[in-house]
């Protein structure tokens, strides 16, 4: 059984490289922030406090993101393993996570600010199946609209320039120090996140000791 953290700041590609981490070695991918769509998506007693709080670009609060997380994890369904995606986001998560589970490594990806900048404003959502594209390198066959089920692709409200400055400075300031907490028990393994996915991927499977793609 394999239990991994994924870590960088958004646009880096994690949900990408966890993904396909997942699809190869039978895990069970856990993005806090699709949970959080969810919840918006289907209208939950949740929805309407969570998208106030991504619209402005602010972290969910801790007490919400933990019992999401521990919610998610007590089903037990991962039987080989998982990959939490987006979990913790500073040291009182990270502390709580380490309370209540063990973990054999956490995936570092690392990307300057720029090119997170370039990334996310370049992102589009499928208004209609959610499917997500990238105008720099997952381009639909024409722009507005969604290859799969011909709906109109939108910017995400979370992707406005405003919200974006905002996940990165907490993501500076708040988050990134939460390694400090993992690499005391020599946790951590670093990627490149500027590279191309392929050699992300192969990168990680090398530090994680895992076959090549």
């Amino acid at each position: 059984m394999h239990k991994y953290i994924i870590m960088g700041p958004q646009g880096c590609g994690k949900g990408t490289q966890a993904k396909l981490l997942a699809d190869s070695f039978d895990l069970f991918h856990i993005s806090v922030g699709e949970i959080f769509r969810w919840n918006i998506k289907v209208h939950t007693k949740l929805a309407a406090r969570i998208k106030r709080i991504m619209a402005t670009g602010r972290l969910v609060p801790d007490e919400i993101v933990e019992e999401i997380v521990n919610r998610r994890l007590t089903e037990h369904d991962w039987n080989y393993g998982f990959i939490l995606d987006g979990f913790p986001r500073n040291a009182a998560q990270a502390e709580f996570f380490l309370e209540s589970y063990d973990v054999d490594a956490v995936i570092h990806i690392d990307v300057p600010d720029s090119v997170v900048r370039q990334r996310v404003m370049a992102r589009r959502q499928c208004s209609q199946c959610g499917l997500d594209y990238n105008l720099m390198h997952h381009r639909p066959v024409v722009e507005t609209v969604c290859d799969v089920c011909g709906g109109t692709l939108v910017t995400r409200d979370d992707d406005s320039e405003e919200a974006l400055a905002k996940r990165l400075h907490d993501y500076n300031t708040k988050t990134l120090p939460t390694l400090e907490l993992f690499q005391k028990k020599e946790l951590v393994i670093h990627a490149d996140g500027t590279q191309s996915i392929e050699h992300v991927q192969n990168e990680i499977r090398e530090k994680l000791n895992l076959p090549p793609d």
